[in-house]
């Protein structure tokens, strides 16, 4: 059986829909799985906004030790960092971004969109050649489509396992209307992240050393529970979609870069089961790059 075959039955075995690339990062090799195809990226848009960031750093053009206070209007909703504190927070640019990674802050990652602005996140995609890929809104932008897409007021009515039908009429679960990549454009993305080629040295050291910090071990990293085996990566998670892209460096040096954009055939909130095939889909990938 081939690795593609292999790929196949694990996503059916999960019950998702999938899109799926990883390359070695040193000869080029690649293993996919309609690799091309557009995907919603949920949080993972995060990732191309670091990136920006940092070149923005390196052209000078905003300083990652500025402190920025933070209030409680107006934060982007979620369940983990800025968006779940009761006061007004100040931190370094720097360390927003940090938390917009490794917990997937979603209030802290407008404040770095702010900072940058939307078109720099954009010019950033054209000028590393991510021409698949799109950044139309920020956080609150995009759960302010959903909103009006669903008719509600406020995530307070938002129903924890929407009915498909009710999905596709948002806009932010069609790739054509949300912010959307495909799998080889985020291994490209990370590629270049790891060869010093997406920004300055010190700036895909940095972005390298955040996304090794995520938090998250259920996906990407459960495919990697050998100590010495090192992943780091940026997932992304709306109803249905369970996504994941990083880096997997092994103790000989050699890395690979994974992109997995899943779509559950079921709606439960709570599916182990699309998480646990990201790991084993980037596992059987990374084997059969390494025989």
């Amino acid at each position: 059986m081939t690795v593609q075959e292999q790929l196949a039955d694990a996503f059916d075995a999960a019950g998702v829909d999938a899109a799926f690339h990883a390359v070695d990062l040193d000869t080029g090799a690649e293993v996919g799985h309609r690799a091309d195809e557009p995907s919603i990226m949920a949080s993972v848009f995060k990732l191309p906004v670091l990136v920006a960031l940092v070149r923005a750093a390196d052209a000078g053009l905003v300083d990652l030790s500025r402190q920025v206070t933070v209030p409680v209007e107006g934060r982007a909703p979620g369940p983990t960092g800025l968006s779940m504190m009761s006061d007004p927070v100040t931190m370094s640019l720097r360390d927003l971004a940090r938390s917009m990674i490794v917990v997937s802050d979603n209030a802290a990652t407008d404040v770095v969109v702010d900072a940058l602005g939307l078109p720099a996140v954009k010019d950033t995609l054209t000028q590393l050649d991510l021409h698949r890929t799109q950044v139309l809104v920020h956080v609150n932008g995009l759960f302010d489509t959903v909103l009006e897409d669903a008719g509600l007021a406020s995530f307070a009515d938002f129903p924890t396992a929407p009915a498909l039908e009710e999905l596709l009429r948002w806009r932010a679960m069609r790739p054509a209307d949300t912010n959307a990549t495909t799998p080889r454009d985020m291994t490209r993305l990370l590629g270049l992240v790891a060869n010093d080629e997406a920004a300055s040295t010190d700036g895909c050291a940095l972005v390298r050393d955040i996304l090794s910090q995520q938090v998250w071990p259920h996906r990407l990293a459960s495919g990697f529970p050998e100590d010495e085996v090192v992943t780091g990566g940026k997932t992304g998670t709306l109803p249905r979609v369970r996504n994941e892209v990083g880096l997997v460096r092994y103790p000989d040096g050699k890395q690979y870069a994974v992109a997995c954009f899943t779509w559950a055939r079921t709606g439960t909130a709570k599916n182990p089961a699309a998480d646990a095939v990201i790991g084993r889909a980037a596992r059987l990938a990374v084997d059969a790059l390494r025989a």
